[in-house]
């Protein structure tokens, strides 16, 4: 398995897209509603897409139910950090650290093992991303509650390796990350929308909630497509190359992040995040040609 020049644009297209998405929500007035809406709209997606795909094997199953497990937990952290802390700030550490727990773990894991030239790539893309995120603009931004935000960013990395790895070995039991991916949004959002909705069980609380996603859901839906492109890219490109190479080039998404951050959430870009990009294309550069 190699990664190619095709591969490496298709995935640096998906992290345009994941971006986008988180930049939506951070965007939202309500976090948690946000992302159990995007999510849980992938319903409406997956199903004419599995009746295209048909189902995965059953060898697929419990990777995909594991999956749907840990990305409860995914959600429910990624709510938290943006709630406390900039896109700025939460999306760069939570993107930066869990590559280089994919890139550990992958070897015993999944078998796969990194040339010298490419585990540099990862630890510059890791590192480039960390910077980015630990910038004098980002630890100054935000309203008070910057620990608290890095608390849930950085168990939001750990996380994401987990359901990184997990997806990586089901999207190749199932031999068809499209089948993979239909299955996967299927159930995916909708645990985390009937917790979210538990806990605003209250009567007053419940109608808000109706009439807030009633007013957000077309845009919703255009980060339930982006959620949908830029996760299927990746699960699609784990079937041609390493996991920890796709895992690690995927984080470049932090560098769309800090450009809408700037041009959209009107977040501070500076010379510290600039040294930080600096170092994240050098670690593509060498993973591409490691």
């Amino acid at each position: 398995m190699t990664l190619t020049g095709p591969i490496v644009l298709a995935v640096l297209f998906g992290a345009l897209l994941h971006a986008s998405w988180n930049a939506l929500i951070k965007s939202a007035t309500d976090k948690s509603l946000d992302t159990a809406l995007i999510h849980s709209l992938g319903f409406l997606i997956a199903v004419p897409l599995l009746l295209i795909t048909g189902l995965p094997p059953p060898a697929a199953w419990p990777y995909i139910v594991a999956s749907t497990l840990v990305h409860i937990g995914y959600y429910i952290a990624l709510a938290g950090a943006y709630k406390h802390g900039d896109l700025s700030l939460t999306y760069p550490l939570m993107r930066g650290c869990a590559p280089l727990l994919v890139a550990l773990s992958s070897h015993a894991v999944i078998g796969e093992s990194l040339s010298t030239f490419a585990w540099g790539g990862v630890a510059a893309i890791c590192a480039g991303v960390i910077l980015l995120g630990l910038s004098p603009a980002s630890l100054h931004a935000g309203d008070g509650h910057r620990g608290k935000a890095v608390r849930y960013a950085l168990s939001n990395a750990a996380i994401i390796a987990v359901y990184t790895v997990v997806d990586g070995l089901g999207v190749r039991a199932s031999g068809n990350a499209a089948a993979y991916l239909a299955m996967l949004f299927l159930f995916d959002g909708i645990p985390y929308m009937l917790l979210v909705m538990w806990r605003r069980r209250g009567a007053g609380q419940g109608r808000a909630a109706l009439a807030y996603m009633a007013g957000r859901w077309k845009i919703a839906c255009l980060g339930t497509l982006a959620s949908l492109g830029s996760y299927g890219i990746a699960l699609w490109a784990m079937t041609r190359a390493p996991v920890a190479a796709v895992a690690a080039l995927r984080e470049t998404s932090v560098l769309f992040a800090a450009l809408i951050g700037t041009l959209w959430l009107r977040e501070a870009f500076g010379r510290h995040r600039a040294a930080g990009t600096a170092v994240l294309v050098a670690g593509v550069i060498a993973l591409r040609f490691g």
